[in-house]
């Protein structure tokens, strides 16, 4: 009978209780100690997109704001690494990609993303190295043309001042950023590490819409 069974009460909650992110962020705790904690709810949904969207970023911004996105290379080198790097598990003496990218809209000029990454070149197909020096592209539309199958793994994302930023871009951001680090792995083994900063100055990125429409 139903007066028989045992009911079970839980605590109440409130939206403020929810986390979005709880099971999307898989090392949020590892974060580094640069990265300064942020409250979501001080984000704009804009801003909150960018850090959890598991797709191609440009064309997230593309379709959001209705501008073409500009990729600009500012650096593109190859380096070996000096110590083991856990989150690629590469071990010391891994030639590395070193790579540095801005996300420009070619209407208004805004830079949306500032970009660092590092790809193992040797788990790389070759399609994906020729796109790197000739396709005018981020790395999502090079991975999508190359038709590899692979998936990413949104380790962390907090706020950050960079100071080491270049001074043609913090004249045009600033220096604050949200940032979020995730890796690309294809059959288990991660082939690039990559973190994206969105200029805080773009939490008014919708007041600028609605006067451009």
């Amino acid at each position: 009978m139903i007066d028989s069974l045992h009911l079970t009460q839980t605590a109440p909650t409130t939206s403020d209780d929810f986390d979005p992110f709880a099971d999307l962020i898989l090392m949020q705790r590892e974060k580094p100690r640069s990265l300064r904690s942020v409250n979501l709810r001080t984000l704009t949904p804009f801003q909150r997109a960018l850090v959890s969207i598991d797709g191609t970023v440009t064309k997230f911004i593309e379709a959001y704001t209705l501008e073409p996105i500009q990729i600009m290379r500012l650096r593109q080198q190859e380096q070996v690494l000096q110590t083991d790097h856990h989150w690629l598990a590469a071990p010391q003496g891994t030639t590395v990609i070193a790579r540095e990218v801005l996300l420009r809209g070619k209407y208004s000029d805004t830079i949306y993303a500032y970009a660092v990454s590092l790809l193992i070149p040797s788990r790389l197909p070759a399609s994906v190295i020729e796109g790197l020096d000739v396709e005018p592209a981020g790395l999502g539309r090079i991975l999508l043309n190359s038709q590899l199958e692979n998936r990413r793994d949104i380790l962390w994302y907090g706020r950050e001042c960079v100071e080491t930023l270049p001074e043609t871009v913090a004249a045009d951001t600033g220096r604050d950023f949200i940032s979020r680090t995730y890796r690309i792995v294809v059959e288990d083994r991660p082939i690039m590490l990559i973190n994206e900063k969105f200029p805080v100055s773009m939490s008014s990125i919708d007041e600028r819409l609605e006067q451009t429409f």
